[in-house]
């Protein structure tokens, strides 16, 4: 299937769908992070949705990070690589990121083309996964596939914001049941509260390293390579292989990952 560059009607359905409540069930609600899951979850693709408020930190500041691919290798640990292909538009980019999974199962990656929207007071990031000529799926990793992911970013005045983060993802894989209650629990309100304490500590970071690139506000900084649209493709989750990890029991090095979780 061709890729459809998202418009201004894909990202308002977008915020919709992160503002309306009907059909999603709380399955963490503490501090300032609520996770909700969708009523009508399969067992394989899980749709997630996540809020935190950020009493001290700007939306600016929250697109910024978001957008950062070098200051995400300073506070996201589960990233394995990530870096961007190639641009489409002044705001659509392909890019490629790959992420450590609880042991025993095996690591993830995706291949995706992002787009991005200043929405009035609001900022929105959105993408799915594409195919790539050049990116094919790697022999040590599972190619997942992002159905739909994205981050609203709301402003709450001069310095505070709320971020929701929704996502749709194919593992491409049968997970056991402590994978998915683990995701909901505990990976997405520490994802949650590791964004919300980067962006504390962006500033002043910012200050020392290229403090006036910022190629997603100023798209006449972008250096990356044009891509032609036509090359890429919808990657569908059903031309890539299936892993069957459902069998698979949670193994004591998992609570590496947990060592620094809050409640």
């Amino acid at each position: 299937m061709p890729v459809q560059i998202p418009d201004d009607t894909d990202f308002i359905s977008f915020k919709e769908q992160c503002e309306n409540p009907d059909g999603w069930t709380a399955r963490y609600n503490r501090g300032s992070v609520t996770v909700w899951c969708r009523d009508e979850e399969c067992k394989t693709v899980q749709k997630l949705k996540m809020r935190i408020t950020c009493k001290d930190v700007t939306a600016e500041t929250l697109y910024d990070v978001l957008h950062d691919t070098n200051y995400r290798k300073k506070w996201d640990s589960n990233m394995i690589d990530t870096h961007d292909i190639g641009r489409l538009t002044v705001n659509a980019d392909v890019g490629y990121y790959s992420w450590k999974c609880p042991s025993p199962l095996k690591n993830r990656d995706f291949v995706t083309m992002r787009s991005w929207l200043p929405l009035g007071n609001d900022y929105l990031i959105i993408n799915y996964s594409v195919k790539h000529p050049q990116y094919p799926p790697k022999k040590d990793y599972v190619r997942a596939v992002s159905l739909l992911t994205g981050y609203l970013i709301q402003s709450n005045g001069a310095n505070s914001s709320t971020l929701y983060y929704l996502t749709q993802v194919d593992p491409k894989g049968s997970l056991p049941k402590w994978v998915v209650n683990r995701v909901s629990q505990f990976v997405a309100p520490k994802a949650m509260k590791k964004i919300y304490k980067a962006c504390q500590k962006y500033p002043e970071w910012k200050r020392k390293h290229n403090p006036n690139l910022k190629p997603w506000m100023f798209p006449e900084q972008n250096t990356l390579p044009c891509i032609n649209v036509a090359d890429l493709t919808i990657q569908r989750g059903d031309s890539l292989e299936n892993i069957d990890e459902s069998s698979l029991n949670e193994e004591k090095q998992v609570q590496h990952h947990s060592d620094d979780e809050e409640t």
